[in-house]
Parts: structure tokens; C-alpha cells; sequence
């Protein structure tokens, strides 16, 4: 009897054990892919739909993404603990890099007067003035060695000589001079207070920017490059000084403003769909009655200039500046300023722009009228903050490689962004201050986003269109920006494909 029970267990039970293995496999599976639904349904690029011709070039870009990492680990290449500066050759020799200079990147939300124009293209310009000259001698509490400025003859201060005649003296000099113009992170464990060694690389251009003839062909090379890259909206963090010249001294800061529409005027001329915005930008290290009247002159010129002033900032390191809490007085006056002016001044606050949860800025951002955080990168350390920026759908500017650059992310496929991009946070792709990081556009951004993050082409067009959608501009202005940028989008799509048969 007991072997007719081991047959019928033979024959029929072990079958039945296998069927209800398949079930709970079966089930599991399903659950598994449920869960990863789900997961994608959070993430900030969901809505997107891919056409047919969108879907094909989103497979041509994984292949060369995983043809270039393949090719990286076969030569041994540093991808991914290599800064910025060691991987410029291989970004600019990669294939990906020529298809992402075809692609449009509508509007660059974020850069910062003083970092818009080539390095190399600053010093060959400046030596063609006469009334040029360059800081020869050590630092000192007034000028740094390699800072450039323009003055009148017989007015020139102890320690500077004409720039002109020190490069034909010295043929190692304008390289050296190069140097002290960019900011590399060549090795990414040497230690180097970054911000300082940033923040002079600024100060040694700051005395030639105000200067109007220079001043005009800075801005002209700058937005030209940007268009050249297929970027044609730019918002500037731009911190006001009065621009002069030697034949009619200063001139009001009114005349910055529309000086730089003359030059968009001539922009236009090759591309007739390139805007400006201006944000008005202070300090985060002023006191709260310095920052009272840097709000009033904002308003002053948004009344003035309402098309081109769009918001207001305040800028400089985190770490050392004051936090935007301790200016909640200033933040209560601007609301009481606007709706009596009839004005609306946005504020577009940098915030997070730090590794510490210690710093706090971001929690400020959900509680004022700030559309857009600059950098965000704590953000994700601040989880409530985090989900109330994506209810009310405020855009974080991200800027990789000036992140890395300044000692916040040293391998890239660590940054926050990719967290707060499956969180369903909006975001965008920035430069910050190319200049000062030894590269022009948008492009090497798009390629270390693209390559870090592992995103595919819905969220590169997410990317792009977020940076106009999330714009300053007019609802007007922004519906005639949409239409161009899907012109251009689809003509990049048919594009890319023909490049990548």
C-alpha cells in the first residue's frame, strides 16, 4: 500500500509542488514588476512620451553610452574618479559629445556674470587695449597677481604693467596667466580651499568688465558661444556695477541694461529667437540693511526694465555667508514693497549649494516665492522640504561639473540630482560659471549628466524643455520658445539618427 502512495506522490504531488513553485514565481515576478512601475511613475520625466524616431535614437545613444564606457575599462581609464579637466580630451573626442552639440538645450537658467566668456578669449581680447594692464606683484589686501584692470596713462597704481608688453616680454606668461584664470580639480584628494582660490579668479576679471568697450564684446563672445551650442534663452545672476569708459566716466546702471539689449538686438540679427533675463544678484555675506537697499534699486530697475530684470539673488559661499533665515525681515519688506508697487519679484535664491545637513537654506525655499533653487544639492538630507519643492513644482538648477569642480561631488554618479530626479523633483542642466571651469556651452554638462546618471533620451527632453517651461519669460515669450525649441528638437531627432546609422 505504502508504494502505491510513493507512485501516486511520484506521479501526481511532485508535479503539483512544481505548478504551485511557478505560482508563487509567477506572482513574485508580478509583484516585481508592479513595484518597478511604480517607481518609474515617480520619476520626473513620467509624462514624457517617446515618438517612434525618439525611441530609436534612445537606443542608439544606450549602445554608444555603453560602447564608450566599454572602451574606458578596456584602456583602463579613470571614468569616474577622474576630474572634470582629465576628462575634457575624452569628452570632447567622443561620439556622444558631437550628437549632444546637436542637440538643442533651450535656456540656460543659470550662470553668473563674470563667468560667461572663455578664458583664453579674455586675455588675447584684453591685450589689444592699449590701457590694459596686469598685476605684477604679490597678493596684497587690494590686488592679486594675474588681475587685470584698464586705466588711464599716468594713472596706472604700484604693481601693474601693460599687459601687452608683459606677454611679448615673458612667452611663458600667458599661460601662466591662463592658469590663474581657471579653476581645476585635478586630483580630487588634494586638499585646496576651492572657494577661495574661485572667488579670486572672479576678483582678477572684476576690474575689466566694467570697463564699456570690453564690456560689450565680453557679453557679444559670450552669448555667441552659448548659441553656437544650441542654447537660445540665458538668465544671468548678474551683480550690478556701474560700467564706464575713459571719455564719459561712469555711467548710470541703467546703461548696463540696455547696452546688453543692443547687444541681444545683434544676437538676433543670426538668431532671432535668443532672450535675456537679468536676476538682480547681491551677497550673502551684507547685513540685512545693505540687502534693504540692493531690493530697492532691484525694484527700482525691474520698474524700469520689467522685460529683462526677473527676479532677485543672493550669492557667495554658504559655508561663509549668512544664511537666508536671518534675512526674513528683508523678505517681509520685499512682499510689502511689491504689492504696493504692483511689481512681482520673484526670488531665485541659491540654496543647498552644500554636503552638511547643518545647513538649512533650503527650508526657506518652500516658504518664499522662490521658483527655482540654485544648486540643491542638500536637498535630499531635508526629506519634507524635498516632496513640498515637488508639490508646489519648483525647479532645482543643477550644475555638475561646477559641483565637482567645487569639492561637493568628486565621483558624479553620486550626485543628488539623481536622487532628486527619481523623487520626482524638476530640474535642469547648468554651467554656473564655464569660464572659470575651462569650457564653453552646455554641451559637457548634458554628457556628464548623460553618461553619470544613466538617462535615456525622455529625460534629456525633459531636461531640455524644463529650461524654458521653468523660464522667466513671459507666458508669451515662453509659448513662442516652445514652438522653436520643438522645431529644433525634432529636427535634432531626425539628425542624431542620420549621424548614428
Amino acid at each position: 500500500m505504502m508504494r502505491k502512495y510513493l507512485t501516486y506522490i511520484l506521479m501526481l504531488g511532485f508535479p503539483l509542488l512544481g505548478a504551485q513553485k511557478k505560482i508563487e514565481k509567477s506572482s513574485y515576478q508580478q509583484d516585481w514588476t508592479q513595484l518597478d512601475k511604480v517607481n518609474q511613475a515617480l520619476s520626473f520625466d513620467a509624462d514624457i512620451k517617446l515618438s517612434e524616431s525618439e525611441q530609436i535614437l534612445d537606443k542608439k545613444l544606450f549602445q554608444l553610452r555603453k560602447q564608450l564606457i566599454h572602451d574606458t575599462e578596456s584602456k583602463k581609464s579613470s571614468l569616474y574618479n577622474s576630474s572634470f579637466n582629465e576628462l575634457k580630451p575624452l569628452i570632447e573626442n567622443s561620439k556622444l559629445y558631437n550628437i549632444l552639440q546637436l542637440m538643442p538645450k533651450g535656456g540656460l537658467l543659470h550662470t553668473h556674470s563674470g563667468g560667461v566668456t572663455d578664458a583664453k578669449w579674455i586675455i588675447a581680447t584684453a591685450r589689444k587695449y592699449k590701457e590694459c594692464y596686469v598685476y605684477d606683484l604679490q597678493d596684497n589686501d587690494q590686488f592679486i597677481f594675474g588681475q587685470l584692470a584698464f586705466f588711464e596713462s599716468g594713472k596706472v597704481p604700484k604693481g601693474f604693467v601693460s599687459l601687452d608688453q608683459k606677454l611679448n616680454s615673458n612667452t611663458g606668461f600667458e599661460k601662466e596667466l591662463l592658469e590663474l584664470l581657471l579653476l581645476k580639480r585635478d586630483n580630487l584628494c588634494t586638499y585646496t580651499d576651492y572657494w577661495i582660490e574661485f572667488e579670486k579668479r572672479f576678483k582678477r576679471i572684476n576690474l575689466l568688465l566694467p570697463y564699456r568697450p570690453f564690456f560689450k564684446e565680453y557679453y557679444l563672445k559670450g552669448f555667441q558661444d552659448l548659441a553656437k551650442d544650441k542654447v537660445h534663452h540665458v538668465e544671468i545672476r548678474y551683480v550690478f556695477d556701474e560700467i564706464y569708459d575713459f571719455q564719459h566716466g561712469k555711467y548710470p546702471l541703467e546703461k548696463t541694461i540696455t547696452d546688453l539689449q543692443d547687444i541681444v538686438k545683434q544676437m538676433r540679427q543670426t538668431e532671432p529667437q535668443f532672450s535675456l533675463k537679468l536676476i538682480y544678484s547681491s551677497f550673502k555675506f551684507l547685513d540685512s540693511e545693505s540687502i534693504e537697499k540692493q531690493l530697492e534699486i532691484a525694484l527700482k530697475l525691474k520698474k524700469e526694465f520689467p522685460d529683462m530684470i526677473s527676479g532677485f539673488d543672493l550669492v557667495a559661499d554658504e559655508a561663509a555667508g549668512n544664511s537666508i533665515n536671518s534675512f526674513q525681515k528683508n523678505w517681509t519688506k520685499l512682499n510689502e514693497m511689491t504689492t504696493k508697487s504692483g511689481l512681482e519679484m520673484p526670488l531665485f535664491l541659491h540654496a543647498g549649494e552644500s554636503n552638511s545637513i547643518f545647513n538649512k537654506n533650503v527650508l526657506d525655499i518652500t516658504l518664499l516665492n522662490n521658483p527655482r533653487i540654485g544648486h540643491g544639492l542638500n536637498l535630499i538630507y531635508f526629506p519634507k522640504s524635498m516632496e513640498q519643492i515637488r508639490t508646489k513644482d519648483k525647479l532645482v538648477e543643477v550644475s555638475p561639473i561646477s559641483n565637482q569642480v567645487l569639492g561637493y561631488v568628486s565621483d558624479l554618479r553620486n550626485h543628488p540630482a539623481r536622487v532628486l530626479l527619481s523623487n520626482g523633483i524638476q530640474c535642469s542642466i547648468n554651467s554656473d560659471d564655464p569660464s572659470v571651469y575651462g569650457y564653453e556651452g552646455l554641451s559637457y554638462d548634458f554628457w556628464v549628466a548623460f553618461v553619470y546618471w544613466e538617462l535615456d533620451v525622455k529625460a534629456l527632453k525633459k531636461l531640455v524643455f524644463n529650461s524654458i517651461n521653468y523660464s522667466s519669460l513671459s507666458k508669451n515669450e515662453k509659448q513662442k520658445s516652445i514652438q522653436y525649441l520643438n522645431t529644433q528638437w525634432n529636427d535634432f531627432v531626425q539628425k542624431a539618427n542620420q549621424e548614428l546609422k
